[in-house]
């Protein structure tokens, strides 16, 4: 394998995804309480905790920082962003106030790509780690280096992201669903979505589902465990783009309904259109 020039900043996301982790766990050890933003989605001392924790490792990258819980930047300063890290600390607080397990950190390195830049976006992930505390599993990416499960990844901490990818499970598994297999959230079934699932089993009759909380979805379809995710609800742009690198290098793509073309980022608003992974 030949050494990738953006080793050095998957070393710094790997490193930045067990602080937040850490971080994370110190408060699910304990009771703590839950805030709610303007739309009602939950907020914890752990996303707080992980969003310091995390910026604190990138900062020293000398990229910027675009976080959930962190400052609002202005969208014409971060439109004129070459690469910067786009972060969720904690994907999937809803999991994380339930006490299920089903959270996890997500950082991408993304990077002006070369289409036009517009109000639909400018950038692209190029690299990406998705980490689960509880389960202890890292799916990590990089452009053209493929994608990676790291089984007790933080148990590894300190080893180069060189050294993780000979240490690590290259993806997809080779072992595929026999049966249709779609990926539906737990928590947000729409209208839609049940319009979708009926489509796909008029075209391969019985079906199975699965289901997972947060970006791990990505994780189990980077993993080849299901043949689709639809999803017609709403996403934040930090909820997406590292899962969306994991799954291209596996050789998915995560599809832009609106634009029928793989997701785009910092777009005007930061809000993703409705996309399937396949």
């Amino acid at each position: 394998m030949t050494e990738s020039p953006l080793f050095p900043l998957l070393d710094s996301a790997m490193e930045a995804a067990f602080a937040g982790g850490t971080a994370i766990m110190d408060v699910y050890a304990n009771s703590f309480e839950v805030e709610y933003k303007n739309d009602r989605s939950p907020l914890t001392e752990a996303d707080r905790r992980a969003h310091n924790a995390i910026e604190e490792v990138l900062q020293r990258t000398g990229l910027p920082v675009l976080s959930e819980e962190g400052a609002k930047t202005p969208v014409e300063e971060r439109q004129k962003w070459e690469r910067y890290w786009l972060v969720d600390p904690l994907d999937g607080t809803k999991e994380f106030v339930k006490r299920n397990g089903e959270f996890a950190v997500c950082i991408a390195l993304m990077q002006r790509d070369n289409e036009p830049a517009g109000p639909l976006g400018a950038t692209s992930p190029i690299a990406g780690v998705v980490f689960s505390p509880v389960l202890n599993k890292l799916y990590f990416a990089a452009q053209g280096l493929g994608a990676y499960l790291s089984t007790e990844a933080a148990t590894h901490q300190g080893i180069s992201a060189y050294e993780r990818v000979a240490m690590s499970t290259r993806l997809p598994l080779s072992a595929k669903p026999s049966t249709f297999t779609i990926l539906a959230s737990r928590s947000h079934r729409s209208p839609e979505t049940d319009a979708f699932i009926a489509q796909k089993e008029q075209e391969h009759g019985a079906l199975e589902f699965t289901s997972m909380g947060s970006a791990l979805k990505f994780g189990l379809m980077a993993e080849g465990a299901a043949d689709v995710y639809p999803r017609y609800a709403p996403t934040m742009e930090w909820d997406t783009a590292a899962g969306q690198i994991i799954c291209t290098e596996a050789g998915k793509q995560l599809i832009d309904l609106t634009t029928n073309a793989p997701m785009r980022y910092n777009k005007n608003e930061l809000v993703n259109n409705w996309f399937i992974v396949q």
